[in-house]
């Protein structure tokens, strides 16, 4: 009884599931919500269209960057068994290493949005 009780309450919310996801669906379907989000691109157009330069070199710029910033991660390693002047001073070496590649992507323009 118990189980025949189970079942009926299972079927009964299975169908209610399923009438209401056909109702409750919207009817309007729009040519952005349809298509595939492609970087900004559209793809019922030509392939072919030209890329801008200068946002890629901003996200190769981004990637280089974030992945320095990994290489800060064996430096807790490092601290462990070395001095404090060697930590110090390959640390200092490698903020300034970073630093100057910011100083000449800023003198080289690769930097700014304007162009």
């Amino acid at each position: 009884m118990m189980f025949l009780l189970t079942t009926m309450i299972l079927v009964i919310m299975m169908i209610l599931v399923t009438v209401l996801n056909l109702v409750s669906k919207k009817s309007f379907y729009d040519r952005e919500k349809n298509s595939p989000f492609e970087c900004g691109f559209d793809p019922k157009n030509l392939a072919r269209l030209p890329f801008s330069l200068h946002f890629f070199l901003i996200a190769i710029i981004f990637i280089i960057f974030d992945v320095e910033l990994t290489l800060f991660m064996p430096m807790i390693m490092i601290l462990k068994i070395t001095n404090l002047t060697t930590f110090t001073f390959c640390l200092i070496s490698f903020i300034m290493i970073l630093t100057i590649g910011l100083f000449h992507e800023q003198n080289q323009g690769a930097l700014n949005w304007t162009h």
